[in-house]
């Protein structure tokens, strides 16, 4: 028991969060990648294509998490509003990073591949989005910190997860809660931005050699 929580509720409300927070993380990730592209590679649709989906970040995340139900046609309290909710604005803060990371790659790289033989995709994928890796994961680092901080705001419609402490210290006017939802979630946001610090750090083995004195 810590702060009135049990240690078997903190580690499933723990579970519940990093659910909810980093699979929209993911899927973001994945739908961002040719929204970036696109945004780096044509010209005239960057500039509204990134400040279109910047904008979705502008919503109001307790007016979407109301809101999903009535589009997708779930129950108000089923994961999937938060998770659909999760992605958009995963999807809203990656997509530049996406675009800049492609941006940043040298225009003599991508002149050199193109001469060795590598067609558009193979060359985005063998060359490009490698080199974009550090812009992309930087990020990442930040959807991730805010997914965890959104993801609780959930918890005001009835959705499990650590702000559920929040509401239950507030609800008992007992601060044990409030402060272990606090420390739980930033040890996860801090969890999450190690590892993807990590896994950049192993997809760019180049960038951790060290240039001859």
């Amino acid at each position: 028991m810590i702060g009135g929580v049990s240690w078997s509720t903190l580690g499933d409300l723990t579970l519940r969060h990093l659910y909810l927070a980093g699979l929209p993380l993911l899927i973001g990730l994945v739908l961002s990648v040719p929204l970036g592209w696109l945004a780096a590679r044509v010209r005239w649709l960057g500039p509204p294509l990134i400040a279109g989906t910047g904008l979705m970040y502008t919503i109001p995340s307790l007016a979407l998490f109301i809101l999903l139900p009535l589009v997708l046609g779930t129950q108000v309290l089923s994961d999937v509003n938060v998770l659909v909710a999760m992605v958009i604005y995963t999807v809203a803060l990656l997509t530049r990073s996406v675009a800049d990371g492609f941006a940043s790659v040298p225009a003599p790289v991508r002149q050199a591949a193109t001469a060795m033989g590598y067609g558009e995709l193979r060359r985005v994928g063998a060359v490009d989005l490698p080199l974009a890796i550090p812009v992309i994961a930087a990020g990442l680092r930040v959807a991730a910190v805010s997914n965890v901080s959104i993801v609780s705001i959930a918890a005001l419609i009835g959705v499990s997860q650590l702000g559920q402490l929040f509401t239950d210290g507030f609800n008992r006017n007992a601060m044990g809660p409030i402060l272990v939802g606090i420390v739980a979630c930033v040890a996860l946001a801090v969890a999450l931005d190690a590892l993807i610090v990590l896994g950049a750090k192993l997809l760019t083995p180049w960038s951790r050699r060290r240039v001859p004195a």
